[in-house]
């Protein structure tokens, strides 16, 4: 499966997850532990938000800071020089 459909089946999940950790809650007054459910619910909500949402980063830096350090920029290395 892609990223993609497999982040909408994790957000499927937490739908159905929600939907039945609300029919249990109802049966219990609005007590901490409830409360908490409810809470555990939307964190892993906005968990998932949160890691589908950052971009993926490199495995590995090509041009690192150290290749652009000293400020030399190749087009413009010599007065009337232009692009081979």
């Amino acid at each position: 499966m892609s990223l993609e459909q497999d982040v909408a089946a994790a957000r499927g999940a937490i739908d159905a997850l929600e939907r039945a950790c609300s029919s249990v809650a109802r049966h219990f007054p609005d007590t901490v532990d409830a409360r908490r459910l409810r809470v555990d619910v939307a964190r892993l909500r906005e968990d998932l938000t949160l890691l589908c949402g950052a971009r993926p980063r490199p495995v590995r830096d090509p041009y690192a800071a150290s290749f652009y350090g000293d400020g030399y920029d190749q087009l413009m290395d010599a007065p009337g020089r232009g692009i081979l």
